[in-house]
């Protein structure tokens, strides 16, 4: 029997209060795009407020669960929900390649460091 690959996502939005839903409408796109994908969802961490905050609970989850090794890929409906500040979010995948985990975007595809002097997408 094959194993399906096992998906955590992760959200992230800017305002301190979702009264649009928009996270609820983020958090769908990307259990959509599991589904299409074949991955199983085996979590979810979501965060409300800035991107330049480290400390954020949701992305602190993420960190353990791929200390934990529960994901094979992790979801993100695009690369700037990790952060904005560019050292950090470099750092952050970097740590995803070393722990074999791969990174999946609805609107980006496959995200991945290159190597040479073009390294960064």
């Amino acid at each position: 029997m094959e194993q399906k690959t096992k998906a955590w996502l992760y959200c992230r939005i800017d305002a301190p209060e979702d009264t649009h839903g928009m996270l609820k409408n983020q958090k769908k796109e990307l259990y959509d795009y599991a589904e299409q994908m074949g991955f199983t969802v085996i979590g979810c961490s979501e965060d409300l407020g800035t991107g330049l905050d480290r400390n954020r609970p949701g992305l602190i989850e993420v960190e353990n669960a791929v200390e934990q090794g529960k994901m094979d890929v992790l979801l993100v409906k695009k690369l700037s929900r990790f952060g904005r500040d560019t050292t950090q979010m470099l750092k952050f995948l970097r740590g995803l390649e070393q722990s074999g985990i791969k990174l999946y975007s609805p609107l980006e595809g496959e995200i991945r460091l290159k190597q040479g002097p073009s390294f960064f997408l």
